[in-house]
């Protein structure tokens, strides 16, 4: 995208945030304006976050004006929010390449800018990431102040709250943001935040409070009855009691759009020591009315156009796998008094609406809490009810040692439906699916699914539900290859895969989403083509064939190699004394990057074309020209 100065006089003169600090009040008011456009009009065309965005022009404003960037560094929580941040320091000519290969990530990267100070896209990680660098200052011996921005939904998670209570014992410089964009000020309440939000934040008042402290703890009775009083009015007039008693002073509530108030008040808390948190209010979508009205809708977007915002799909298209999912929770619900559905925050992206909606009863939303929900399920699960868990697979990262400990080892009958499985395109690798089918198959007791098809993934969830145990199924994001799910509620063999074509010397053992390029792959080298469905169990009697009767085995998978599937393949074969030639396709032992789907499979080999070169580069000269290995 091509900027114009005329269309934004102010923004094209901010190449960093030097020249933002060079400007007076009125006229940052109005670079918000520009920033708040560019940001609308930037997104529009690539596609990314855009509600959470213009939620925060006036924050990041703020910031980068009060405090020396990037030496005092700011962390942003999952990076959500950090366009402004990446335009005003010197990213935003770049930012038309947003989330596209090659082009600007759409989070934050240590290796993208200085300004970029923590790498995230996973949420809650900002205050303990702040509280380090603000401890390795301290130790080093230099002044400034770490900042961590974080949103209401994200300090819903364990983590924040461990940060926060190891940083309240401790003297290090650390400003917390919270930036609650949930809740609004009224008028009234305004007024009464913003006075009181200044007195708390001036030196006077905390030298006043912090001199009392100290003269009154030699009488006392007085120092008693002046403790009580001001966590009395604390208790009326601020909503901060939790996080005084976690060690911190809070301050706040204030408006986030108001400059004449955030600037001020920053200036005050950059002269104050230790921990503080500063309580922002926002608005996600701020400033475009149809993001205002549905910032949930507007989370996310791909480009549109911002006249006519987003428009839903027009014609019949097949479902996709998390609408597949969303369908199946009803219908067994409907079956099963004794289903329940939890996620953690993920109620929209995982296909949960609906069954909010029909089972209210039986929804549970924990928040950004992967850990809790898990072991939530592992307690549902020994009192009768049949939890289902739908969870991007991520985040079912976070609940690792829960599945392992609370689930896996009871044996307990919990049904994850893991979403976002292998590569997720724009979002990049925090937030790919790559390791899933690695550290799931190495678990007892779990059975472990990969879907190739949109019928297949109903008939899965049916077979892991019916399952008396942990389950799990896998699938990516999107749509499948078409095929219809059957409306029936019936499970497949458990541990059996299929033979999708048969051919010749080449066997093609395929576990997941891929089917379209196997598929092709297949017709073109005159392969045997198997579907494995099962990555645990595996289907041993269905290997041990394909090792008889093909000279070359090659398994092919959307997760990384390094023990994925085909490594259970080779184990099993391996242990039962079978060599044979194999090749284990899948993702390379690197960080894949951001582009879309298409563009990052083919760079891994996983496209039609990648996987015929792949076999043809390892076979000798011999079968490409008398079709025989050699």
């Amino acid at each position: 995208m091509v900027m114009g100065t005329a269309d934004f006089p102010l923004l094209s003169r901010i190449d960093d945030p030097a020249d933002l600090r060079a400007l007076p009040l009125p006229e940052l008011k109005r670079l918000a304006g520009e920033l708040r456009r560019f940001v609308l009009e930037t997104v529009s065309r690539t596609g990314g976050h855009l509600a959470s965005n213009l939620g925060t022009v006036e924050l990041t404003i703020a910031l980068h004006r009060v405090f020396d960037t990037p030496r005092e560094p700011i962390v942003w929580d999952v990076g959500h929010q950090s366009y402004p941040h990446k335009i005003l320091t010197g990213r935003r000519e770049a930012m038309a390449s947003l989330r596209q290969r090659g082009g600007l990530a759409g989070f934050p990267r240590r290796d993208e800018s200085p300004y970029d100070s923590f790498g995230v896209g996973h949420s809650s990680t900002s205050i303990s990431a702040a509280l380090g660098m603000a401890i390795a200052r301290r130790q080093r011996g230099e002044n400034g102040h770490c900042i961590a921005v974080i949103g209401d939904g994200a300090m819903t998670a364990g983590m924040a709250f461990e940060a926060l209570e190891h940083a309240g014992s401790l003297d290090a410089n650390l400003l917390v943001i919270l930036n609650d964009n949930e809740m609004s000020i009224s008028p009234n309440v305004g007024g009464l935040s913003k006075y009181l939000s200044r007195i708390l934040t001036s030196r006077t008042y905390s030298m006043m409070r912090e001199g009392s402290k100290r003269v009154l703890q030699y009488m006392p009775p007085m120092w008693e009855l002046a403790r009580r009083t001001e966590e009395h009015m604390k208790g009326m007039v601020v909503p901060g009691t939790l996080f005084e008693e976690l060690g911190f002073n809070y301050y706040g509530p204030i408006d986030g759009h108001d400059l004449d108030s955030l600037i001020p008040i920053l200036e005050n808390l950059r002269e104050l020591p230790g921990p503080r948190l500063l309580h922002v209010v926002t608005r996600k979508g701020k400033g475009y009315k149809l993001a205002e009205r549905d910032p949930c809708g507007y989370h996310g977007v791909g480009s549109f156009d911002p006249e006519q915002g987003l428009q839903s799909g027009s014609g019949q298209q097949a479902p996709t796998y998390t609408e597949v999912f969303g369908q199946w929770l009803c219908d067994q619900a409907e079956l099963d008094p004794a289903l329940v559905g939890i996620t953690p925050a993920m109620r929209e992206g995982s296909g949960l609406v609906a069954f909010s909606e029909r089972f209210p009863d039986r929804y549970h939303d924990v928040g950004i809490a992967e850990q809790h929900a898990v072991t939530l399920a592992a307690g549902m699960a020994c009192e009768g009810l049949h939890p289902v868990v739908a969870i991007y697979s991520t985040f079912l990262q976070r609940g690792y040692d829960q599945l392992i400990h609370d689930v896996a080892l009871q044996n307990l009958p919990v049904l994850f439906a893991i979403d976002r499985a292998g590569l997720v395109g724009p979002d990049g690798p925090t937030h790919a699916g790559a390791f899933d089918l690695s550290y799931l198959r190495c678990i007892p007791n779990l059975v472990v699914m990969t879907p190739a098809s949109e019928d297949e993934c109903r008939r899965m969830l049916c077979t892991g539900y019916a399952h008396n145990g942990p389950a799990a199924v896998r699938y990516p994001r999107g749509r499948g290859p078409g095929i219809l799910p059957d409306k029936r509620l019936e499970p497949l063999p458990l541990g059996k895969g299929e033979i999708l074509r048969s051919g010749r010397r080449i066997a093609l053992l395929m576990f997941g989403s891929l089917l379209d390029a196997c598929t092709a792959a297949a017709d073109e080298l005159d392969a045997t083509l198997a579907n494995m469905r099962f990555v645990k169990p595996l289907d041993e009697a269905l290997i041990e064939r394909l090792a008889a009767e093909h000279e070359l085995l090659v398994t092919v998978e959307d997760n990384v190699v390094a023990g994925g599937a085909g490594s259970a393949v080779a184990e099993y074969l391996a242990e039962a004394g079978v060599t044979r030639p194999m090749i284990h396709l899948g993702l390379p032992d690197r960080f894949v990057e951001h582009g879309s789907r298409e563009e990052l499979l083919s760079e891994c080999g996983l496209d039609a074309a990648g996987i015929v070169r792949r076999i043809r580069q390892t076979m000798d000269l011999d079968f490409v020209k008398t079709g025989r290995l050699g």
